[in-house]
Formats: C-alpha cells, sequence, structure tokens
C-alpha cells in the first residue's frame, strides 16, 4: 500500500512537477517572484504591438495555470495539516526583573542590561523554535491607527496606479496568490504613526533586543510593509522565505505584527515549528517526503490579539491561509525583517519601498532616532528618510 500510495502521490504532483518541483530544487523562495502578475494587471498596461500583445496573452494564461496549481496544491496540503494549534506566547523569566514583554510591560528596572538580558533569552527560543510570539507588542489605539492609516493608504495607492501617477511595484510588493490579497510597502518618515508604531515594537517591547541579540546593532532593516488579506484570498502552499545555505546562519528575522485581533475566519499565518533546518529543507524538497514534514509537524497558528506579533526565521516553512470570513472582515499585518549584515541577496526580493531599501538602514542608529522621537527631541535619521520618499 505505502509503494502504491507513493506511486499515486507522485502521478498527482506530476502536472505540477516541472513548476514546483523545478522550483523547490533550484530556489525555495522562487514563488514569490515566479508569480509576479503579468504586466497586463498594471491598470496602464497598452500593448504596443501585436507581437507585445500576444506575448502578454500567453503571460497571463500560464500566470493563472501556475496559480490553479498553487491553489489546489494549497487546498491539498490544508487536509495534511490536520494538528494545527494556537501559537502561544512565551515566557520568560531575568533575574532581578519584572514580568517582561511589550507596550506598558517593560522590565521593572528599565535598564539596557535588562532588555539586552530579555531579548537573548527571547533569542534563544527563536532560534530552537523558528518562530515566537510576544503580545503588547503595539498599544491598542496605535495599532487601531496605524490599521486605518494603511488602509486609506491602500486606497489612495490603488488610485493612483489607476492614474497611471506609479507603477505599481512602487506601491506593492509580489505577494503569492495576489487574488483578495496584497503587500503593500509603507513609506517611512512621512506619517507620525508610523514612527510612533516602529517605536513602540522595536523599542518599548522586546523585538529590537531579540534582533540585536541575533544580528547585532548592525543588523539591516529589510523590509517594511503591510500584508492585507481581504475575504475570498485563498490559502498559500507552504513555503519558506529563504532556502536553507549549509554553514551559513539565520538570514534575517520577520515580525508579524496584528492590526486587528486575527480569529481563525480571517486566514492566520500557519508556522511549522523547528523546520528551519538543513533536515526539513532536505525532506521538503524530496516529493516523497515532503507531504510527510507538512502533516508530521505540529503546526502553530497566528491566532494573534490586536498588537501581538509572530517573529519568525525566514526559513522557517510557512504560509498564510485562506479568509473565509462570514463578516467581511480583513485581516492587516504590519511587519518589517531585519537582515543579518553579513549577508548580500537573500534570495528573495524584498518588499519595501525602494528609496528606504537602498539606505540600508541600521538597527542601532535606527534605535537611537527612535529614542530622540520619543524624548521630543525630533528623529533626524527617519525625516531624511521621509524626504526620499516618493
Amino acid at each position: 500500500f505505502h509503494t502504491r500510495s507513493r506511486t499515486m502521490m507522485a502521478i498527482f504532483h506530476s502536472r505540477a512537477a516541472a513548476f514546483l518541483l523545478l522550483l523547490w530544487s533550484s530556489a525555495p523562495s522562487a514563488t514569490s517572484f515566479l508569480l509576479a502578475p503579468p504586466l497586463s494587471t498594471a491598470p496602464n498596461f497598452k500593448a504596443s504591438t501585436a507581437l507585445s500583445a500576444g506575448s502578454t496573452d500567453v503571460s497571463d494564461l500560464l500566470y493563472q495555470e501556475q496559480e490553479k496549481i498553487i491553489i489546489q496544491r494549497g487546498e491539498l496540503e490544508e487536509t495534511f495539516v490536520t494538528n494545527a494549534k494556537p501559537l502561544e506566547a512565551s515566557k520568560i523569566k531575568i533575574r532581578g526583573a519584572g514580568k517582561a514583554g511589550g507596550f506598558g510591560k517593560a522590565s521593572s528596572n528599565g535598564t539596557k542590561a535588562s532588555s539586552k538580558l530579555e531579548g537573548k533569552s527571547y533569542a534563544k527560543i527563536l532560534k530552537k523554535e523558528g518562530v515566537l510570539r510576544l503580545d503588547n507588542v503595539l498599544s491598542p489605539t496605535t495599532a487601531d491607527a496605524l490599521r486605518t492609516y494603511l488602509y486609506n493608504l491602500r486606497t489612495q495607492s490603488e488610485q493612483d496606479v489607476a492614474d497611471g501617477k506609479v507603477q505599481p511595484i512602487e506601491r506593492y510588493a509580489h505577494v503569492l496568490l495576489k487574488h483578495n490579497r496584497c503587500d503593500l510597502t509603507i513609506p517611512l518618515g512621512t506619517e507620525e504613526i508610523v514612527t510612533t508604531a516602529l517605536n513602540e515594537s522595536l523599542r518599548k517591547s522586546p523585538v529590537g533586543g531579540i534582533m540585536e541579540s541575533i544580528f547585532g546593532d548592525g543588523a539591516i532593516l529589510h523590509e517594511f510593509s503591510c500584508l492585507m488579506s481581504d475575504v475570498g484570498s485563498q490559502r498559500q502552499v507552504i513555503h519558506p522565505d529563504t532556502p536553507f545555505v549549509d554553514g551559513k546562519g539565520p538570514v534575517l528575522y520577520t515580525c508579524f505584527i496584528a492590526l486587528q485581533d486575527v480569529t481563525m475566519d480571517m486566514g492566520p499565518t500557519t508556522w511549522l515549528p523547528r523546520t528551519h533546518t538543513r533536515e526539513a529543507h532536505a525532506a521538503f524538497k524530496d516529493p516523497f517526503t515532503k507531504d510527510e514534514i507538512v502533516s508530521n509537524t505540529p503546526a502553530k497558528l497566528g491566532l494573534l490579539p490586536k498588537g501581538s506579533c509572530g517573529i519568525f526565521d525566514s526559513r522557517l516553512l510557512h504560509c498564510g491561509t485562506a479568509n473565509r470570513s462570514n463578516e467581511g472582515k480583513s485581516r492587516a499585518l504590519f511587519y518589517f525583517s531585519f537582515k543579518n549584515p553579513e549577508v548580500g541577496y537573500t534570495g528573495n526580493p524584498a518588499s519595501i519601498r525602494v528609496e528606504l531599501g537602498a539606505e540600508n538602514v541600521p538597527l542601532g542608529k535606527l534605535m537611537s532616532d527612535l529614542e530622540s522621537f520619543e524624548r521630543g527631541d525630533g528623529s533626524p535619521l527617519i525625516d531624511e528618510l521621509g524626504r526620499k520618499m516618493r
């Protein structure tokens, strides 16, 4: 029976072999840019010749076929993940300090030394599990205000693209399965609510200390964006954001912050803990063991309360799930990633405004600027970045 089931599985995957299996044997992160929307999806697209129009038609058809394959694969994987449980907030105890974690719940003595100890303790858990939940990273007031700003920004960005003022790539990053889902890149230094949210999440929660503990204060701001998933968005296939490379450590860590309570019907992120390893990636790339690792790894769901976050290693297997809300609820995750300063190209395009990514903003300087912002002494670095936003 086992031999027969393997044969049937190979047959089942044959239609997708040229796309998915080649994709994983070469660059596991390739789904995000192989599935970049064709040119015709740009509101201002015009074919200048019959040849270019014909080429675009082929591109559209290929893109649609790829999406169908991925949707089918995602639906199949959903049947495998039967042991998922909510990701719970990690708890640590720092000797000589009060309760750790989040906005309004900093260590009792408030020293930089205690913050570093806190970051180091959380980093230890993160390195082992590949994913970590922290609560109270944003205050409810800030989360609400940021959510309102970002949905207004999305509306304005859609209009600007439709009017031909900007290209789609200037406002949106490529995202796997784009129907009713978008990755809206965020300008930094143009709106105070964004700076306030970054200050709360990086400095007033353990997040900044965790990033510094792993990568040092030279860690580079690599992504700065918001994932929005509307009703009708499909389940993605399980994937890592960056490949596992022998002899190399973590490439980047991403922090997803919920801007509203994330319920099961809204399509929470699914993470497979401890799959950021050589062994897990080897099994995942093997068509005969891929399904086993998906079904046998106890999954964790990002059922995050408003203002809470999930931080994860970019090599960890994960996916966004389908938004099936009966109440029409859209899910927004404000997120940023910090990159190992010793790494060049990560293996995947970054979700960040081009002009912001070009600055290679280091964590240490950003934290210092945010500290000045909170004191009321201004934020010269962020202000300068704001002047460069388009």
